[in-house]
C-alpha cells in the first residue's frame, strides 16, 4: 500500500497534466520509497519502465530494449534487441509522437557507469528532439553523490536540462503513523526510532500489535531481512566496507571528533576525512555544530541515520545470542531496557520536527532549530541546550529542553533552562519550551499557566 509523499505525487501529475518535456530527478538513499513514488505516478500512464543493472553496457542494452517492447507487449516472452543506444532513444522517439509517454530509468548511475556516453546521448537528444515534444522522462537514482554531482552538477553533460528534482528524504515522526494507525504515541515513537522513517524498513519490520515480537521476528534474528541490512547496504554501495563499518562502530560507541575517529579506527586523520566524506554523502552519518556557530573546531560526527543508529546500538553486542537463538533470554535482560536511553536523541529529532513543520502560533517566525553547546565560564564546565530555535528576523530565541522520562519534569528545568540561556546570550529574549514524555508537575503547570513556559507531551506532537 501506498502511504505519504502526496505533495510530490500531485505536483508530478501536474507537470504530467501540462503536456510539455520533463526531465525530472528523483534521489535519495537507499530505501527511501523513491521507486514507490515513481510506480504510483506511472500505475494510470503509458511508461517505459528501466531498472538499470549493475551490470555491463550490453546487459542494459538488452534491458532497455525489454522495456521498450514490454510497454505495448507485458506479456511477451521474446522481444527484438536493439543494434545501439541510439536506436533505442530513437524509437523511444517515435512511441513519443503518439502519445504521452513516461520514460523511466531506475538506478540512473548503474546505467551511466556501464555506458559512459548516456549522459552525453540523452543530452544531444534532449536539445534536439525531445525538448519541444511530450516525453516525460524520469531519471531516479540512489547514489546521493552521483546524482547531485553527476547528474544535477554544473559539469554534468545534463546540466540545465532537468525540469524539476526531488531529493525523496526520510518521512517525519509523524507522517509513519499511517502504516500502523493503531499503535499508541509510545509505540509509534519507537517505531521511528527504530526506522527511522523509511517506509521500506517500517514495512519490513512488520509490526501488527506487538513490536517486542516485531523486532525478535524481524530484527534480532538471523533469518530476519533487517538482521543484515546495514552489511548489505554497505556492500552494495562501497569497496571497502570492512573500513566503513569500523568507522561507524568507532561513532556508534561515542567518538565524535575526526582525530578521535581516525585514533579508534586505527587509520590516518587524512585518510579517516575521506570515508567520513562519503559516509556523509550516503547520510549515514551527519556533521554538527552549535547552531549559530560555523564549523570549525566544536565540529563532531553522529549517526544520521536512525535505522543504522539502532543497528549498532544493540545488534554487535549481541551478535552472539542472536546467532545461537537465544535472543529470547537476553531481549528482556539487555535489550529493551535501554529503549529509553536510546530514544532521548529520537526524542529530541522529534521535537524539532515539530516546530519546524507541526506547531502553531509559535512566539517567533523560526528560521532553523538545532542544539547549542558551550562553556558556562562561571561553572567552568560545558553545557548543552537541546533545542534553539533561531529567528527568521528579530533576535528572540526559542530555548528548549526535551526528557524523554517517565517521571514529571518539574520547576527545576525551567530554572535551568534559564540559566542555560544566559550563558547562550545570543538574544535580547527568550521563549521556554519544554518536552516531555512523563509530563509535568503543578509546579511547573503553574509556570506554564503564566506564560513562563510552554509545556509539550509526548502525546501532543502526534495531535492535529
Amino acid at each position: 500500500m501506498f502511504h505519504c509523499r502526496e505533495t510530490e505525487l500531485q505536483d508530478l501529475n501536474r507537470r504530467y497534466n501540462k503536456g510539455n518535456f520533463e526531465c525530472i530527478v528523483v534521489y535519495g538513499r537507499r530505501r527511501v520509497g523513491k521507486t514507490a513514488l515513481i510506480n504510483e505516478f506511472c500505475k494510470d500512464k503509458a511508461t517505459i519502465f528501466l531498472s538499470a543493472l549493475n551490470a555491463t553496457s550490453q546487459e542494459n542494452l538488452i534491458a532497455l530494449s525489454k522495456a521498450i517492447y514490454e510497454k505495448d507487449h507485458p506479456v511477451a516472452d521474446s522481444f527484438p534487441i536493439y543494434p545501439t543506444y541510439d536506436a533505442a532513444l530513437s524509437e523511444i522517439t517515435r512511441m513519443a509522437e503518439q502519445e504521452r509517454l513516461v520514460f523511466v530509468i531506475d538506478e540512473y548511475p548503474y546505467l551511466a557507469k556501464a555506458e559512459k556516453s548516456i549522459s552525453s546521448r540523452l543530452q544531444h537528444i534532449i536539445d534536439h528532439t525531445w525538448k519541444n515534444g511530450q516525453l516525460f522522462l524520469i531519471l531516479c537514482g540512489s547514489s546521493m553523490s552521483f546524482m547531485e554531482y553527476q547528474v544535477l552538477g554544473y559539469e554534468s553533460p545534463l546540466y540545465g536540462r532537468r525540469t524539476g528534482q526531488y531529493k525523496i528524504q526520510a518521512l517525519t515522526y509523524k507522517e509513519i503513523t499511517a502504516f500502523n494507525p493503531k499503535l499508541s504515541a509510545e509505540q509509534q515513537a519507537l517505531v521511528y526510532g527504530i526506522t527511522g522513517g523509511i517506509p521500506h524498513y517500517i514495512n519490513k519490520l512488520d509490526v501488527e500489535n506487538d513490536i517486542d515480537e516485531a523486532l525478535k521476528t524481524n530484527f534480532f534474528n538471523t533469518a530476519g531481512y533487517l538482521f543484515e541490512e546495514p552489511d548489505n547496504l554497505l556492500k552494495q554501495e562501497l569497496r571497502e566496507p570492512v573500513i566503513y563499518n569500523s568507522v561507524i562502530s568507532a561513532i556508534a560507541g561515542g567518538a565524535s571528533r575526526a582525530n578521535e575517529i581516525a585514533t579508534k579506527v586505527g587509520i590516518e586523520s587524512a585518510f579517516c576525512a575521506k570515508y567520513l566524506k562519503v559516509l556523509l554523502d550516503l547520510g549515514i552519518i551527519r556533521k554538527e555544530s552549535p547552531i549559530t556557530e560555523k564549523a570549525g573546531r566544536k565540529t563532531i560526527y553522529a549517526i544520521g541515520d536512525n535505522f543504522f543508529r539502532f543497528w549498532y546500538r544493540f545488534v554487535p553486542q549481541n551478535t552472539s545470542a542472536i546467532g545461537a537463538g537465544r535472543i529470547e533470554r537476553v531481549y528482556d535482560a539487555v535489550i529493551k531496557p535501554y529503549f529509553p536511553e536510546y530514544m532521548g536523541l529520537i526524542f529530541e529529532q522529534m521535537c524539532k520536527e515539530y516546530l519546524l513543520r507541526y506547531a502553531e502560533n509559535l512566539p517567533i517566525l523560526l528560521s532553523d532549530v538545532g542544539q547549542w553547546w558551550g562553556t558556562d565560564a562561571k561553572a567552568k564546565k560545558e553545557v548543552q541546550i537541546d533545542i534553539v530555535g533561531t529567528p527568521a528576523q528579530g533576535n528572540a530565541y526559542i530555548i528548549g529542553s526535551c526528557k524523554y522520562k517517565n517521571e514529571p519534569i518539574g520547576v527545576d528545568e525551567l530554572e535551568r533552562l534559564k540559566h542555560y540561556a544566559s550563558v547562550f546570550g545570543k538574544g535580547d529574549a527568550y521563549h521556554y519550551y519544554i518536552f516531555s514524555k512523563g509530563g509535568f508537575t503543578q509546579g511547573l503547570q503553574d509556570c506554564a499557566a503564566c506564560g513562563e513556559v510552554t509545556l509539550v507531551t509526548l502525546q501532543d506532537l502526534y495531535r492535529e
